[in-house]
């Protein structure tokens, strides 16, 4: 009998490896689903609001969160990012028999590595873009000349700590300058760039099952009308609860893979995000978790997120509710002093609040002084996320609350659901 039908009436206990609007939204919806969570925190920013919503654990403390696991009597880890697979202690995660709220081994490729996913969608009949991997800047420019397209620019391989964060391209020039500029130190993955109208869509794989959520829309570049450079993190996304699949990624670029699924043993959430094109969609890339964009706005939209996640984790059929009234979710960013520019460097400034909230905000880089003050610490200030009916309500909700926060410098997007939404539009 494993932890999960131990406590089938009982109180689940998570741990989230990660820090800032992750963790804090992610423990603070688990416990008003009646679990316990905690904090592992995993890297040097964004502790003090994870500590709003239950407790953290410093690495300094701790070497190692396996310890933990016994300690808080865990039963689902969930990770903010596929880093945790290159830890030295992931092994003993894995031993541990905890569930894990994101794909192993085999499974991890699918996000991990930009070619493997190229290959499988090839093997699978799923449309991708045209793609290359070069190792360095003249395999690159001897791409380019036989494939003189327009290219999103990656790195092979997919990590926060990527020499290459994406940089996309319209032009063949915008590709050809940028060519000489890169760090070559992993190679670079080049795919074709097919426009803007990109659309996503999330499903947990359990049980022998797909079961598809939702489907999302990220507002990547930094500023309105979708102009500047595309952000470290999106500024922006909404989701539409969609069991059905009514717009056909689902169907179209992850139930072809059913195959490979079962023979990695897959079982966690599954995102992809696509472009259409010429009325098709063409899969841009797989992620293996829920993320930190639609990720709080999926644990808002199911009416028992702890049970959800906990049976995921050990691949258990599945039986998705919805909570009343959360057909739509608004996720809006504040962004602090000079950002995406992250080199650009300001003081710490005050944040002043007009006002109660009455929806979720969640701190990211943000701390509270020693006499009160909450200070805006680095580049990405706060999450604002809104459940509604309708796009509308959902729109009116995190707008009106994100105008309650006031940092000197600071900014979000004004057009999140203008533009981009529905699927297919841009």
């Amino acid at each position: 009998m494993n932890a999960l039908d131990r406590k089938k009436n009982g109180q689940l206990s998570f741990l989230v490896l990660g820090v800032g609007s992750f963790a804090q939204s992610h423990c603070r919806a688990l416990a008003d689903d009646g679990a316990r969570a905690a904090t592992y925190l995993t890297r040097n920013y964004g502790h003090y609001s994870a500590a709003l919503a239950g407790p953290v654990f410093l690495p300094e403390a701790y070497p190692s969160p396996v310890p933990l696991l016994k300690e808080l009597e865990v039963d689902v880890v969930i990770p903010q990012s596929i880093d945790w697979a290159m830890k030295p202690w992931a092994a003993e995660l894995l031993q541990s028999g905890v569930g894990i709220f994101c794909p192993i081994g085999e499974a991890m490729r699918l996000e991990r590595e930009r070619d493997f996913a190229r290959q499988l969608c090839a093997e699978c009949k799923i449309a991708y873009p045209e793609a290359y991997v070069a190792s360095n800047r003249l395999e690159a420019e001897k791409i380019l000349a036989r494939h003189p397209l327009p290219f999103v620019i990656k790195n092979p391989l997919c990590s926060p700590t990527s020499p290459i964060h994406t940089i996309l391209c319209e032009t063949v020039e915008d590709t050809r300058a940028w060519l000489k500029q890169l760090d070559y130190a992993e190679g670079i993955f080049l795919q074709e760039y097919l426009g803007r109208a990109e659309a996503g869509h999330i499903v947990l794989v359990s049980g022998g099952e797909i079961y598809s959520v939702a489907t999302n829309q990220e507002y990547k570049y930094a500023f309105n009308g979708n102009m500047g450079i595309v952000a470290g993190a999106p500024l922006g996304g909404l989701i539409e609860r969609d069991p059905d699949d009514k717009y056909g990624l689902a169907r179209e670029l992850i139930h072809p893979l059913w195959p490979w699924l079962r023979a990695a043993k897959y079982h966690g959430p599954l995102q992809v995000t696509a472009v259409q094109r010429a009325g098709r969609w063409h899969v841009v890339e797989y992620n293996i978790r829920l993320g930190v964009t639609s990720g709080p706005m999926i644990l808002r939209a199911l009416k028992n997120p702890g049970e959800i996640l906990g049976r995921t984790a050990r691949n258990q059929k599945l039986e998705l509710s919805f909570a009343a009234g959360a057909n739509f979710g608004v996720s809006l960013t504040l962004a602090g002093y000079g950002y995406p520019f992250l080199q650009a460097r300001a003081p710490h400034f005050p944040i002043r609040v007009d006002g109660a909230f009455d929806c979720d905000v969640w701190w990211n880089e943000a701390a509270r002084r020693e006499d009160g003050q909450l200070m805006a610490t680095g580049h990405r200030i706060a999450d604002v996320t809104a459940m509604g009916s309708t796009l509308e309500e959902a729109l009116r909700r995190a707008y009106s609350n994100l105008q309650k926060i006031h940092v000197l410098a600071s900014y979000y997007r004004t057009d999140v659901g203008q533009s981009l939404w529905p699927p297919g539009n841009c």
